[in-house]
């Protein structure tokens, strides 16, 4: 029975990180959540506390699941920058309208920008897995240097910095409904960015 329940637990959890990534905290009513989780309120408040609780969880859910994408580049790849750049068209390619995804732009960044006036936990625990991401960029091209893949004279700290921006941006302007070729032009011309740092042979 306590494995059924953490099933059960984990396929509302999805349920909610796409209902959240769709909708925001705020247009996102609790009627709306009881259908998207198939849940009686008694239920949620009782698997999550509040909505505040779930929403938590969801945005803890969907910060993994990018750590997880960015893993599933970088460990295949020839290089650590290779993976990179393959990790930064993918996001552009993942940003076509025609994936079933259920909004592009990043629902971290959208949480940041919805409730830093209104729910400033939400708004903290957004700005804390930003600075997660960024560290975790930064420590894979600190990698990449050390292993003579980028330019010696590489700022990490600040080429990860510069990269998250794109990265933010690109998924924004996924956004737009561009057409897929314009998408994937970007992607490549963020990926150039990282190419201008690595050494040459």
């Amino acid at each position: 029975m306590a494995r059924h329940a953490r099933y059960d637990r984990q396929t509302a959890l999805a349920k909610a990180v796409a209902l959240f990534w769709e909708r925001g905290y705020h247009g996102s009513s609790m009627k709306q959540i009881e259908q998207a989780l198939d849940m009686r309120p008694g239920s949620i408040y009782a698997t999550f506390g509040s909505k505040d609780g779930l929403f938590s969880e969801a945005l803890a859910a969907y910060a993994e699941q990018g750590s997880q994408e960015l893993k599933t580049y970088l460990e295949p790849a020839e290089s650590i920058v290779d993976g990179l750049e393959a990790y930064l068209r993918g996001i552009a390619q993942t940003g076509n309208q025609t994936l079933a995804k259920p909004s592009r732009a990043c629902m971290i960044v959208k949480t940041l920008l919805e409730s830093s006036n209104t729910h400033p936990a939400l708004a903290e625990q957004a700005n804390r897995i930003l600075a997660n991401i960024q560290q975790t960029l930064c420590e894979a091209l600190e990698t990449a240097k050390a292993r003579g893949e980028l330019l010696a004279s590489t700022d990490c700290h600040r080429l990860a910095r510069l990269l998250q921006a794109q990265i933010v941006a690109i998924r924004s302007m996924a956004e737009r409904d561009l057409a897929s070729d314009e998408l994937s032009d970007l992607g490549d011309d963020v990926a150039s960015i990282l190419e201008s740092y690595r050494t040459r042979h």
